[in-house]
């Protein structure tokens, strides 16, 4: 899997590049909806990803971020274990004031015309209340309140699996995967970052923290006793461990040079600007990077829950298992000579193809 797309001039050239199975365009003048539904891969169950509302600059770049997000949605769920496929859908608009009940059910009817290929959830942009809203036009669509049926926060099983993938990097790094005395850079403490944060400091963790609200920023580190960086200060923190959790490419041409951390493990999707070029860099400059599409899937391991009927109990022990996963992809990119982020791949790739053969044996 690659960090960029192949430049090509075609959507259906984009499609094949990528591999996709199917792109659906949604547009309801009516209700101002303008959406793209991206279903990658189906080979291990029906598409499962969020739905992402954004103001887009262009429907190219909408495009590109949802064939990008929902290949990283097959990986995910493959290496994970998960028996569902991949997919995502963004809405063009401004979520602060352009989404409305007509929108989100007008999306919701467009969901229910793929007859099941696709399941939605929340993402960047949209709420609990919008699948509700959603959930009255289709039953195919997850992470709706606790109060009517849903698994709840998924944000709390998101941090729970950075924290471990943390700890099995650090196992390798260290010797031991005990994290007292270690220091932690957490970008980004929204919902995901701020549990993260009161993961680590329960473990004597030294946590800085950096985000652009300034306002959270200083609540968060009242809270946590955490230490506040400036956006621009970020790279020239020395901690061991840096953990991404908004923006992508944050790790890049730029970065790399200045990072002194040895390790880089968060919940921000698509960190590395470019896959190979940034993954092979960091193993060359010594920095283990633990695959995000592995580590934050804490999230949809709990909206995996909700379709499939299984408690909390069950939620946290899948999550758990991203611990032993991550270090299954350590092992293999030190016995192959290659980047964590293609260890990852590789493992996610062969499920895949394994499940594909015994699918068309009957």
């Amino acid at each position: 899997m690659s960090g960029k797309s192949p430049v090509v001039t075609s959507i259906l050239d984009q499609l094949t590049a990528l591999g996709h199975k199917k792109v659906v365009f949604c547009n309801d003048p009516d209700t101002g909806l303008k959406a793209i539904i991206a279903v990658h891969d189906t080979t291990l169950g029906p598409a499962l990803g969020g739905t992402r509302m954004w103001n887009y600059s262009s429907e190219a770049e909408a495009l590109e971020d949802v064939l990008r997000l929902s290949r990283t949605m097959t990986y995910k769920a493959a290496i994970t274990g998960l028996n569902v496929g991949g997919g995502k859908a963004v809405i063009i608009g401004d979520s602060r004031k352009g989404k409305s009940e007509a929108m989100m059910r007008s999306y919701g009817r467009f969901i229910q015309n793929l007859n099941g290929e696709f399941i939605t959830a929340e993402d960047v942009g949209t709420t609990t209340r919008d699948m509700e809203f959603i959930r009255m036009e289709t039953k195919h669509v997850t992470g709706v309140p606790e109060s009517i049926g849903g698994a709840g926060d998924p944000s709390i099983y998101t941090a729970k699996g950075v924290y471990l993938g943390i700890k099995a990097c650090v196992k390798e790094v260290f010797g031991a995967d005990m994290l007292a005395g270690k220091s932690v850079l957490v970008q980004g403490i929204g919902s995901v970052g701020e549990h993260l944060v009161e993961l680590l400091r329960h473990e004597n963790v030294e946590v800085f923290i950096s985000d652009i609200d300034a306002e959270r920023l200083q609540y968060v580190a009242s809270k946590y006793k955490a230490k506040p960086v400036d956006a621009d200060k970020i790279f020239t923190i020395d901690a061991d461990i840096y953990a991404p959790c908004a923006l992508g490419a944050t790790v890049n041409d730029r970065t790399i040079p200045n990072m002194k951390f040895a390790i880089i493990a968060g919940s921000a999707n698509n960190p590395l600007a470019d896959e190979q070029r940034h993954g092979q860099m960091l193993m060359e400059k010594g920095i283990l990077f633990a695959p995000d599409y592995l580590i934050n899937a804490g999230g949809v391991i709990n909206c995996y829950s909700e379709l499939t009927g299984y408690g909390k109990k069950r939620t946290m022990q899948l999550t758990e298992n991203i611990y032993e996963a991550t270090r299954n992809v350590i092992q293999l990119s030190k016995k192959e000579n290659i980047s964590t982020i293609l260890a990852a791949n590789r493992i996610a790739e062969q499920r895949i193809a394994d499940i594909k053969k015994i699918k068309s044996s009957y």
